[in-house]
């Protein structure tokens, strides 16, 4: 389990407010049926290839709901997985068992899906000297898991919030008249408030990159939606002065031949937003 206590802070509000939406006057149908001290066992099985994440959640979960359960795992977060495999075995009060189960399947099915996505992006490039960036498009209030799993899959995290690093977009350059403006504004804004964070700012053609490049004080220069060729242009152009990153219209397809231009760094949201969840299921033995 993550040593980070704001992420284990997350994790126990996220857990506390799934199982209360899925049950807020508890499991009916097994508190009718099931005795309340009736224990069991119960398989993690998989029903899809992949990549699997989610286990230490999913363990984090049934503990919440029966301190006293166990489990034993098979296979870890970040390991490849078939149709058949079983992740794990819990032992724990059954009732405790079936009010964890859809959320714990839930997110680990989620989280399964998207690390699966990053590992297939990882494997396109993984002999070029690039790294594969997550972004923002995420799910509300399930960010740190979904980047979690961005992690676990291979590739890398971007800025966790509008908070921690500056990103000036085209809205950005647009409201402030100019992205020479916009920068400037962001080094004086940095120097009152006593920043050191990092800069990155979108550039949309290549007199926008110039302008960038005759400004300077920035970290980072996005190139938006650049084709290929004029990819390949304002990479040379930048040289080493500054990173450069690629984003816009980057998929499983055209994601090689955007890293073979040079850049240091290329954005997917892709990865958080069009990950497609993997089956398993959880079944008592």
């Amino acid at each position: 389990m993550t040593s980070n206590p704001t992420i284990e802070t997350q994790l126990d509000l996220f857990i506390e407010q799934a199982l209360l939406e899925d049950a807020p006057q508890g499991d009916r149908t097994s508190l009718a049926c099931i005795p309340k001290d009736a224990r069991c066992r119960a398989n993690l099985l998989i029903k899809d290839a992949g990549i699997l994440a989610g286990v230490e959640i999913a363990e984090r979960i049934f503990q919440k709901t029966d301190p006293q359960g166990s489990m034993s795992i098979f296979i870890e977060d970040g390991s490849h997985i078939s149709y058949g495999d079983v992740a794990f075995q819990v032992e724990c009060n059954t009732q405790a068992l079936l009010r964890a189960e859809r959320v714990a399947l839930n997110i680990m099915q989620r989280m399964s899906g998207i690390a699966t996505l990053a590992n297939h992006f990882v494997f396109e490039v993984e002999d070029l000297p690039v790294k594969i960036l997550d972004t923002r498009k995420t799910t509300p209030t399930l960010r740190f898991l979904e980047k979690w799993a961005v992690r676990i899959g291979g590739c890398h995290n971007y800025r966790s919030s509008l908070s921690d690093w500056f990103m000036i977009k085209d809205n950005h350059v647009e409201a402030c008249g100019g992205v020479a403006n916009a920068i400037e504004r962001v080094a004086a804004y940095q120097q009152e408030n006593g920043l050191d964070l990092g800069v990155t700012v979108e550039v949309r053609n290549l007199v926008e990159l110039h302008e960038v490049l005759a400004t300077g004080k920035v970290d980072r220069i996005m190139l938006d939606n650049f084709e290929i060729p004029l990819l390949e242009e304002a990479v040379a152009t930048v040289g080493k002065r500054f990173e450069t990153e690629a984003s816009g219209g980057i998929n499983i397809h055209n994601v090689r031949r955007v890293a073979q231009t040079g850049v240091d760094y290329i954005s997917v949201g892709a990865l958080t937003h069009s990950a497609q969840s993997l089956d398993m299921s959880l079944k008592i033995v």
